[in-house]
């Protein structure tokens, strides 16, 4: 695949995930939040522009500090958006400004790797940042899906509320 193709899936995944960051968006309950995330890693590891033949280790370096900052920015980004759950017992969620500082922060340490990458003179195609980028996006779902876990209750309702035939008994109880 070219690096045009990785550009634009790069930029199209960017685009989408700040544009839908930072906007209400219902978390689903169901298990395929890796999905994405998979794609794009399946994508990166089809093109073998990940590792420079010539400084195999110092990519590997560079490649797997990327995926680091890809995670923890991921977490990040996780940890600061905001969940609150709906009368109906569906989880939503919006960024905050402790968001944008997470993502800048990651954008910059991000940058300055692929800095360094140029000054070594390693070329390493989008397939690492396309990495990267999977890697972010698997993390803050991840963390996303376990903190909507726990706001909702099992029986599908709002975390604390009780199941509606508990709730009317417990009602009858008190007239």
């Amino acid at each position: 695949m070219s690096a045009l193709f990785h550009a634009l899936v790069i930029a199209a995944v960017v685009a989408l995930v700040v544009v839908r960051q930072f906007t209400a968006q219902r978390i689903g309950d169901d298990k395929r939040w890796w999905v994405l995330p998979g794609i794009l890693l399946i994508i990166s590891a089809r093109n073998d522009g990940a590792l420079d033949p010539h400084h195999e280790a110092l990519s590997a370096l560079i490649l797997g500090a990327g995926l680091v900052v890809g995670l923890v920015t991921g977490a990040g980004w996780g940890w600061t958006a905001r969940l609150w759950p709906d009368p109906d017992g569906s989880v939503w969620t919006r960024g905050t400004k402790g968001t944008v500082l997470v993502w800048a922060g990651g954008l910059t340490i991000r940058a300055a790797l692929a800095g360094a990458g140029v000054l070594l003179g390693i070329d390493q195609g989008a397939a690492a940042l396309t990495m990267s980028l999977a890697a972010m996006l698997l993390a803050r779902s991840g963390v996303l899906s376990l903190r909507a876990r726990s706001l909702r209750a099992p029986h599908g309702g709002p975390a604390g509320a009780m199941p509606l035939q508990s709730a009317h008994a417990a009602w009858e109880g008190h007239a």
